[in-house]
């Protein structure tokens, strides 16, 4: 049922097209991934979800265990009716949380004890209580539980995250009992390559389904980042899927790709456009800017979204300055059909076996606005 095949790879870097067979369907890749953290993504419904073209997307352990609760959602019938969606579906562990919500958190090496971010009120989880909740939900995909240790730590501290990645990653290995799901372990180490090599090997050993590189995007750039994936890729199987975490910025996208990486998700084509942020590929828009006040043309022209096909610039920026929710959403449409689309460009350019020339263009123009946020 659940199997990964590298089906042609590019001629001139290590870019794999693959397809990813779970028990809720098949998975193109590379791949990239809409965040529903809480049970949806954000300002979207299914249907027009699969209408710009994901295939799989992602929900947070620790955020549905806090509301509505495991139990909740067991009994409604699993994450997937949950949800309102019958494709395939990751889940975080909530390891990212240890990272993110750092001031709220005590660890050790059982595991992480939160004070909620909702209430205050204590919640525990360990890689057991990680797995067991994963298993319970019914996705697709389950991630390890892990530490993602802040970016510039000191080396001692880095060593702990490390440790403890690896002896959880065991714990859940050993706990995970539900055989409809995959389960990944999570390479850690920072930017720190020796790190990453022997965190990479000790997972390897254990032999999981697949295999992601956490603990990047989170402030070390784009070049030590793109380092840290070519160093790291190639030490993880090579049948097995490789999923970048956290990652979203286009060029970031198309460098790791180039380095091997098969999956990605990140939450800036949904945060972003709620933002009046728009990709295209020629760099990004602010919607809410004078300029396309009498401008009837669409977001990106060329561009087959809902969104570019019924809506002018002028229109959106006056749905996001007058403050109607249609703006938001049109903007999340076209932003997670970018992404769709740059993912379908880059698997037919490496079924062409073109992907270094083409993605090599890519970078050099997007190099101008890589890293910028809605914020940037």
């Amino acid at each position: 049922m659940n199997s990964f095949e590298v089906k042609c790879r590019d001629k001139n870097s290590a870019a794999r097209r693959g397809v990813l067979k779970t028990a809720h369907g098949e998975v193109s890749t590379p791949a990239f991934m809409p965040v529903g953290t809480a049970g949806t993504v954000k300002g979207i419904t299914p249907a027009q979800l699969r209408e710009v073209g994901a295939e799989i997307i992602l929900a947070n352990t620790y955020h549905l265990m806090l509301r509505p609760g495991v139990d909740v959602i067991e009994g409604i019938g699993g994450l997937h009716k949950f949800m309102g969606w019958d494709r395939p579906i990751l889940t975080d562990s909530g390891g990212y949380q240890v990272f993110s919500l750092s001031s709220l958190t005590k660890i050790d090496n059982d595991g992480v004890e939160f004070a909620s971010h909702i209430d205050g009120a204590k919640a525990y989880l360990d890689a057991e209580g990680a797995t067991r909740i994963q298993n319970r939900l019914g996705c697709d995909i389950a991630m390890c539980f892990d530490q993602c240790p802040a970016f510039g730590c000191e080396p001692a501290e880095l060593e702990r995250a490390v440790d403890r990645t690896i002896r959880w990653a065991r714990r859940c290995k050993d706990a995970h009992n539900n055989p409809k799901q995959m389960l990944f372990g999570i390479v850690q180490g920072g930017i720190d390559l020796a790190m990453r090599q022997r965190c990479s090997a000790e997972l390897v050993s254990m032999d999981f389904a697949g295999y992601a590189l956490g603990g990047l995007a989170i402030g070390e750039g784009h070049e030590n980042m793109i380092k840290t994936v070519r160093h790291t890729a190639p030490l993880l199987p090579d049948d097995k899927p490789r999923y970048l975490m956290g990652v979203g910025m286009p060029a970031d996208i198309i460098a790791s790709v180039m380095a091997g990486v098969d999956m990605f998700d990140c939450v800036l084509p949904t945060r972003n456009g709620r933002n009046a942020y728009a990709f295209t590929m020629n760099g990004p828009l602010r919607m809410r800017n004078n300029e396309h006040i009498t401008d009837a043309g669409p977001i990106e022209r060329g561009c087959d979204c809902y969104t570019c096909g019924n809506f002018s610039r002028s229109a959106i920026r006056h749905f996001f300055n007058v403050g109607e929710m249609m703006g938001p959403i049109l903007a999340t449409i076209h932003n997670l059909r970018f992404y769709q689309r740059l993912m379908s460009e880059i698997r037919k350019h490496i079924e062409k076996g073109e992907m270094a020339q083409w993605g090599s263009e890519q970078l050099g123009r997007m190099s101008a606005w890589n890293g910028q946020t809605e914020e940037g």
